[in-house]
């Protein structure tokens, strides 16, 4: 897809990997990236396995595929970078959390992350998956700028969710094992991840040094959304 493109914007020694959400695309990331790399961080944003292509492609694959990429992009930064933090949206965040409980991250963070998903289909995805592979999504509008950077898909594939939610059970387990410093960034507005989901995971993180920030007026997509610029300079005085 046009704009789906992974980037990578070198800088100093200090590297920030960047990982997308469920059905999203770098691009959902660039906005964030630019404002870090201005700041001297070596950025890189990778595109996780099926996404940014087209829906039958990203039906195909699982999150120990997603995870395998993020994987790589630490590796690609630390040939590159002497320290290297995190920060991941939506299912990113559960892909940051998972790299940050196996490798030796400086600090993570992690925006509009799930472990409670507002949909009340959800239980009935055994039944949906047996009539059809894919589900329509809805999407909030964005303000004009961010929307430029809103490359995603209009469907769901169900088989990817599933997976999705095998994903956040993994995760759950792994949380209290975290103990590099952590970020956890939530919309009070949003209508695809529940905002409790935030408090969960900011009070079973291991980590010693945590904070947790609340947004008034942002939906789900929080690096492109109205309150963008303060989700910048907080990320960025958390890295600092």
């Amino acid at each position: 897809m046009p704009g789906a493109e992974p980037f990578f914007l070198p800088g100093g020694e200090k590297g920030v990997l960047l990982v997308h959400g469920f059905t999203g695309s770098p691009s959902e990331m660039r906005l964030l990236g630019e404002y870090l790399n201005n700041l001297g961080y070596t950025v890189l944003a990778p595109r996780l396995p099926g996404h940014g292509i087209t829906p039958e492609e990203m039906a195909k694959t699982v999150w120990p595929h997603w995870y395998g990429s993020v994987e790589d992009g630490y590796h690609f930064l630390t040939g590159v970078c002497s320290n290297i933090a995190a920060v991941g949206l939506s299912m990113g965040g559960l892909l940051t959390l998972k790299l940050g409980s196996e490798y030796p991250l400086s600090k993570l963070a992690v925006l509009s992350t799930p472990i409670y998903i507002a949909n009340k289909r959800l239980k009935l995805l055994p039944v949906y998956r047996m009539f059809t592979n894919y589900v329509s999504k809805q999407r909030r509008r964005l303000p004009e700028t961010g929307q430029l950077y809103s490359v995603s898909y209009d469907v769901t594939p169900l088989n990817s969710l599933a997976s999705l939610l095998e994903l956040i059970k993994h995760v759950d387990k792994l949380l209290p094992a975290i103990t590099i410093p952590a970020l956890v960034i939530q919309s009070k507005k949003e209508h695809t991840v529940k905002p409790e989901s935030a408090q969960y995971i900011y009070d079973k993180l291991g980590s010693q040094e945590k904070q947790l920030v609340w947004l008034n007026k942002s939906g789900h997509i929080i690096t492109l959304d109205m309150e963008r610029d303060y989700v910048f300079q907080e990320i960025s005085r958390f890295l600092t």
